[in-house]
């Protein structure tokens, strides 16, 4: 039984959600998103509301039957309030900056790391060590977000890389001196 796909998807006034062969829109003030789900999940409004329901109890129907939710759920939430990830740069001369639409980062390494930012992904940088990523896509900012920190991950002797901004590195003693 799948507890997340029975929980009722409830959205406010200036959302709207259009389904159409299993195929999603949902529009809101901060955007629109679209996502083509399985032909399996029967996806049903009524009123404010959305509902997910499986044809049957196999295996495959009850996993699809909880991911579908939650993906309806993160693309309602996406609309109406923006997915953001903070992320804060370590060590001496790590800093990132934008520029022509490309997040550049130094990070200790002999030349600069420019990433290019994806579509309906905004990145601001409020100073020259903390980042901030924002997008309706879940999904995109997640992965956007762990692309940056993968450019250099923290590392737990010195703390030095780039990490989330609510990541707690675990600190480890170095060598001892005879």
């Amino acid at each position: 039984m799948s507890r997340i796909g029975n929980k009722l998807i409830t959205f406010v006034e200036g959302v709207t959600v259009d389904v159409q062969d299993n195929f999603v829109t949902v529009k809101g003030p901060k955007g629109e998103i679209s996502r083509q789900f399985s032909k399996d999940m029967k996806i049903e409004i009524e009123g404010n509301t959305i509902k997910v329901s499986r044809p049957s109890d196999s295996i495959e129907h009850k996993t699809l039957h909880g991911t579908t939710r939650a993906l309806l759920h993160n693309m309602v939430e996406g609309v109406t309030h923006l997915f953001a990830k903070s992320l804060v740069m370590e060590g001496v001369g790590y800093r990132a900056a934008l520029k022509d639409g490309k997040l550049v980062i130094s990070a200790g390494y002999s030349h600069p790391v420019e990433l290019a930012i994806p579509a309906g992904i905004t990145v601001e940088t409020p100073s020259a060590t903390e980042m901030k990523v924002s997008g309706i896509d879940r999904q995109v900012v997640g992965q956007f977000a762990s692309e940056i920190r993968a450019v250099r991950k923290p590392e737990p002797y010195l703390g030095k890389g780039i990490r989330y901004k609510d990541e707690i590195i675990r600190r480890k003693e170095g060598k001892k001196a005879k």
